[in-house]
């Protein structure tokens, strides 16, 4: 398995402050935003190394584990790399056993899918470590990452999506109410660990694969929603106000006067919540669509023909 080093990664020093990551992050991220590169699988590729570096090092428990692989791993190379290879087996980790209990992630993040065989391995299941010290003399074996027991797809609206909503699910005879966090999206998966047992009294997980009904109001793009409201000509023209939908219920957009036909206005933080900070929003974008009157009293026609004249 391959070493790799999130500082060069983000362009970083190894005592980078978290300012300094999230600037250093914030920068390589829009640069190599699939948005910004459509079709460029190199630079799709970089986005997701780039993303991978940051859940490590903007994590003190993961960075801290980092840096002490990183350590054992520069002196292993100093060593001259011994044949053999690098002992991997100390760094493997896996989420403890225990009590049922939900943990929330998109579906690259959980168990390494998206990211790479180095981030699954050493982070697929990591404990909140805190300051730990280093591990060298530790005489606990090793636990290989376990792959989930079962899953189910469950659908909710967009409205749940929005607000956070729950789900029953009935496991080897018990029933549990399972929640689902507000920002879910298609692809993101509920873990519900410990959840079943297998014959050998192995305890595994559950995961629930969340699917977003489409909603006929809203286009959703990642955090962004997309939406249409029609005006008049006149109110195109002349300007004035128009009521649109937003999953909070309506609120009142002023529309200038002279506007387009598919001309697009932000609502900002009016989108749906992120998943890992329900307190904040994505955006709402509304776009125009005109109606053009198709039956003109002869006075309308005059005037439109004196306008366009003028």
């Amino acid at each position: 398995m391959e070493y790799k080093d999130y500082y060069k990664t983000l362009s970083v020093d190894r005592k980078a402050t978290q300012a300094e990551i999230k600037r250093a992050y914030r920068k390589l991220a829009l640069q190599y935003h699939p948005d910004r590169n459509p079709g460029d699988k190199k630079s799709e590729e970089k986005f997701k190394e780039i993303n991978e570096a940051h859940q490590v090092l903007s994590d003190p428990s993961k960075r801290a584990r980092y840096d002490q692989l990183g350590e054992s791993y520069v002196n292993w190379q100093q060593r001259g790399a011994p044949a053999g290879g690098f002992n991997w087996e100390d760094w493997f980790t896996t989420a403890p056993s225990g009590n049922v209990r939900v943990e929330v992630g998109d579906l690259e993040d959980l168990l390494g899918g998206g990211f790479s065989d180095f981030f699954a391995r050493i982070f697929g299941g990591m404990p909140d470590m805190g300051s730990t010290s280093s591990r060298r003399g530790a005489t606990r074996r090793p636990i290989r990452q376990e792959r989930p027991s079962a899953q189910q797809q469950v659908t909710i609206s967009l409205l749940e999506a929005y607000q956070g909503t729950s789900r029953r699910v009935d496991i080897d005879g018990h029933r549990l109410e399972v929640k689902i966090p507000a920002g879910a999206q298609t692809g993101t998966r509920v873990r519900v660990s410990g959840a079943v047992q297998s014959p050998d009294g192995q305890k595994g997980d559950i995961y629930l694969i969340i699917q977003v009904a489409d909603d006929p109001r809203f286009e959703r793009r990642d955090d962004d929603l997309y939406t249409d409201v029609s005006i008049d000509l006149y109110t195109a023209v002349l300007g004035g106000e128009v009521a649109v939908a937003t999953p909070t219920g309506n609120v009142v957009l002023t529309i200038p006067a002279g506007t387009q036909p598919d001309q697009t206005y932000r609502l900002s933080g009016r989108g749906m919540p992120h998943l890992r900070n329900p307190q904040s929003h994505g955006d709402l974008f509304v776009r125009t669509k005109v109606k053009i009157p198709r039956n003109l009293t002869p006075q309308q026609q005059k005037l439109f023909r004196e306008l366009s004249h003028s």
